[in-house]
């Protein structure tokens, strides 16, 4: 009993091959989209098309699917059901996919997977504020753990003990001088890269 338990939980050879082509598919996608989205594109029109080949490869895959008919799918749909159902989720997603394209121009491909990985934390918080669900003490070192990693990669948190020497030296000095000291961040790295990905993650 306790090896078929074992063998069914497993994963299969094609669900590591999927899960490996998702890998690749996470750590290229950035990548692609910043070299062939240039900051002179109409990004309205890139979100679009995307959207139309979305469409039609739906289609065309409820096309081939035998089991299923058109008829049947679309039984029911009116402009009241659309309005009722698919507005809200349709205007967030359109927010979302506008400010991942802002971000991808603007951040490397590695800041912005690690960024894009806070959604892990507005879930969280999501869960915990309309569903009242608490995270376990594991789970809320994880997610700390996972702020950090966002931090570091943004520079705010950095890693390097010289760092820090220097910011007490400098800082020390400042204060003999009667000077203040702060950390600076490019603003169009601020608010077209950084701030855009976050509320992505956390409309996703």
């Amino acid at each position: 009993m306790a090896a078929s338990k074992s063998s069914s939980s497993s994963l299969s050879p094609t669900a590591l091959v999927f899960m490996g082509l998702l890998a690749l598919q996470f750590g290229i996608q950035p990548i692609v989209t910043k070299k062939f989205t240039s900051p002179e594109i109409i990004r309205s029109t890139v979100i679009f098309t995307q959207e139309i080949v979305k469409l039609l490869i739906a289609m065309i895959g409820i096309t081939l699917n035998t089991s299923t008919k058109w008829k049947d799918i679309t039984s029911g749909w009116s402009i009241q059901s659309w309005l009722r159902l698919a507005l809200l989720p349709a205007t967030i997603y359109l927010i979302q996919n506008l400010c991942s394209l802002l971000a991808y121009q603007n951040l490397d491909a590695i800041t912005y997977n690690v960024l894009n990985q806070t959604k892990t934390l507005s879930a969280a918080l999501c869960c915990f504020l309309l569903l009242g669900k608490r995270q376990s003490k594991l789970q809320i070192v994880a997610l700390v753990i996972l702020l950090v990693a966002a931090l570091v990669m943004e520079g705010i948190f950095p890693l390097n003990l010289e760092y820090y020497m220097n910011y007490l030296s400098n800082a020390t000095a400042a204060a003999d001088s009667n000077e203040t000291t702060k950390f600076s961040l490019s603003s169009r790295h601020v608010s077209h890269g950084v701030l855009p990905i976050m509320l992505a993650s956390f409309l996703s």
